[in-house]
C-alpha cells in the first residue's frame, strides 16, 4: 500500500491554519475591537453597527424638561460696585445699605462678593432677596433668597418676576468695611435715589467715590 507524501498531508492543514487565523484576525478587528474598544480599523463595526454597542445607553430628554437657552432683550453688561459702610457706632444710615440692580423675567444674574475691613464673619450680614416695584395701592410680589452672616458670597440668580434683586448689608463691626460687588449678566442699574438704591451708591468707581451723598 501506497503511502501519501508529507508534503501532500501538510498543505490542507497549513491552508485551513491560515484560514482559522484569518478568521480569526477579522473577528478580532471587525467585531471585538468596535464592540470592547470603539476602535474600528476596517470600518466593519460602523457599517455593521456593531460600534454602537460600545456606546452609552442614551436617554431622550424631552425639550420642555431640559435646560432652556434664552435669549435677552437687555445687553450683557459686567460692573463692579464698591460699597463703602461705616462702623455700627456711626449709626444704621453709615453702617447699612440696600443695593440692588433691576431685572426682567427670567433674566440671569451672575454675582460675586467679599468683605474688605472685616476680619469675623458674625460682623457682617447681608440679606438676598428680590420684589417687584408696584404702582402705589398695588401689591409688591417678595421673594428672600439668602439671609446670614458671611464675608462673601457667589452665585447665580434667575429672576422670578420684573423687579429688582439684591442685597441688604449690614456691618455691625466697629471698623468701617468696603463690600467689593462684581455682577454680570442681563440687567440695569438703579439710578441713585431709586427704590433699591436709596444710598446712592456709583458703580465703576473706587469705594472713596461711591457715596458721594452720604456726609
Amino acid at each position: 500500500m501506497t503511502k501519501a507524501a508529507p508534503s501532500l498531508r501538510k498543505g490542507p492543514l497549513i491552508l485551513t491554519t491560515m484560514g482559522a487565523l484569518g478568521l480569526g484576525a477579522l473577528i478580532v478587528f471587525g467585531a471585538v475591537l468596535p464592540v470592547e474598544f470603539n476602535r474600528d480599523p476596517l470600518g466593519l463595526g460602523k457599517l455593521t453597527g456593531l460600534s454602537r454597542l460600545w456606546a452609552p445607553a442614551e436617554t431622550e430628554v424631552a425639550a420642555s424638561a431640559a435646560a432652556r437657552a434664552r435669549e435677552y432683550a437687555t445687553p450683557f453688561r459686567t460692573d463692579v460696585i464698591e460699597i463703602p459702610l461705616g462702623g455700627f457706632l456711626e449709626g444704621v444710615e453709615r453702617s447699612e445699605l440696600e443695593y440692588k440692580v433691576r431685572m426682567a423675567k427670567d433674566a440671569t444674574l451672575i454675582y460675586a462678593w467679599e468683605v474688605e475691613g472685616a476680619a469675623d464673619a458674625r460682623d457682617f450680614h447681608f440679606d438676598q432677596h428680590g420684589h417687584t416695584t408696584p404702582a402705589p395701592g398695588q401689591p409688591m410680589v417678595v421673594s428672600t433668597w439668602r439671609q446670614g452672616f458671611g464675608l462673601k458670597q457667589q452665585g447665580a440668580l434667575t429672576a422670578p418676576f420684573d423687579g429688582i434683586q439684591g442685597w441688604q448689608f449690614s456691618n455691625s463691626s466697629e471698623q468701617p468695611v468696603v463690600v467689593r460687588l462684581r455682577l454680570s449678566g442681563f440687567y440695569d442699574l438703579v439710578p441713585v435715589g431709586a427704590p433699591g438704591n436709596e444710598a446712592g451708591i456709583l458703580a465703576n468707581v473706587p469705594a472713596a467715590q461711591a457715596r458721594p451723598a452720604t456726609p
